[in-house]
């Protein structure tokens, strides 16, 4: 019974930074640790093949270090690995991959599917009809020919394609790389593996988009997967698995802070997450002293906990409460800078005099620390 491992998306090369070197760093070598992952699992699962349906590269102009990391990390697993070009690594006359061959550094089990065609795995009994992109933008739907594709008898006929299957993503995906949503049936495919959105999704019993391995974007659509696909027989219905491959889950929140409830909530939230994770939050509304005060400390223990923990809060007001003031025992001339501060202003001027507020605060309880020592 065949059985093969699915991905996509890798995009290896791609640089994270907006986030701080060491994380940057990190999140890199996760994605060449998500290669070796996809061996590994081909192993277990007893896989026949690994197909990855374009986008192993994030630009043709990636370091030959990166190159060779990426086939180095492929061999883990000893069977057939079949790569397709896909938009950002198209098989231009010169390309990532030309580059690959002149460095001599693809493995001999690793096929590359430059041109359209079929390549035939013979001891496997898989056919892999390939759509690879020979530009970054194409609009017809490159997977037609597959219908006139002869395979051996006795053969599973698998798609391999890189693009939008039109009508069932959002529509600024569907601009270029077009494909056909009955593609499988109208090749007569046994199953259709895709590339190009990078969560994982169900078009259809025989069509899949695997995702990328390693999450690298804040978008909740189901990244961080591969997919291991079982074909009893030709015609057959494909069994397919998620299997779990992501090191990092990536996590966006944009919280509105109106009571102090609102604020316990988002800790609770933060608490409960584990230490694999890149965070970003963004807070508006409004926060008292002490609520800022305890919204601080959290953040900076979640910083030390977390991958990554970016935080915007230019949209969160300070707003103390009397007790606030009460407790900052600020009296005479520093009193009144308080209550000036504590005073509407407008525009940048009321961001400035809300940091000077919680600078201010942070002074007096400080103080007021050293004092009871």
């Amino acid at each position: 019974m065949p059985k093969f491992l699915h991905t996509a998306d890798w995009q290896m090369g791609r640089a994270f930074t907006r986030f701080e070197t060491e994380d940057g760093a990190a999140l890199v070598e996760a994605r060449f640790e998500a290669i070796e992952t996809l061996a590994r699992l081909a192993n277990e699962h007893q896989c026949d093949a690994v197909l990855v349906a374009g986008d192993v590269f994030d630009a043709q102009t990636v370091s030959d270090r990166t190159i060779r990391r990426v086939f180095n990390a492929t061999k883990g697993f000893a069977g057939p690995w079949v790569m397709l070009p896909g938009n950002h690594d198209a098989a231009l006359a010169e390309s990532v991959w030309t580059r690959a061959q002149r460095l001599g550094a693809i493995p001999e089990n690793v096929h590359l599917a430059l041109q359209p065609g079929v390549i035939d795995l013979e001891p496997q009994k898989l056919s892999i009809l390939c759509a690879p992109l020979t530009q970054r933008h194409t609009y017809g739907d490159l997977t037609e020919p597959f219908s006139g594709y002869e395979t051996p008898e006795g053969f599973l006929r698998i798609g391999l394609a890189h693009g939008s299957v039109q009508g069932l993503l959002p529509d600024e995906i569907d601009s270029t790389n077009p494909i056909a949503p009955n593609r499988a049936q109208a090749s007569k495919l046994d199953y259709l593996a895709l590339g190009d959105w990078h969560g994982t999704k169900q078009i259809g019993e025989r069509t899949w988009y695997s995702g990328t391995p390693e999450p690298e974007r804040f978008r909740n659509n189901e990244a961080g997967n591969a997919l291991i696909v079982e074909v009893a027989e030709p015609g057959a219905t494909p069994a397919v698995t998620r299997v779990p491959t992501g090191r990092y889950q990536w996590h966006q929140f944009r919280e509105t802070l109106a009571v102090q409830s609102d604020l316990e909530q988002l800790l609770a939230r933060l608490n409960t997450l584990p230490e694999s994770v890149v965070v970003d939050l963004r807070l508006d509304g409004s926060v008292t002293l002490a609520g800022e005060e305890t919204l601080l400390k959290a953040l900076s223990i979640a910083e030390a906990r977390f991958r990554s923990l970016r935080c915007e809060r230019s949209g969160l007001q300070l707003a103390p409460t009397d007790e606030d003031i009460a407790a900052l025992k600020a009296d005479g001339y520093v009193g009144e800078v308080v209550e000036s501060l504590r005073e509407p202003q407008e525009g940048a001027q009321d961001d400035i005099a809300r940091d000077a507020l919680a600078i201010l605060a942070g002074l007096l309880r400080e103080r007021e620390q050293e004092a009871a020592q």
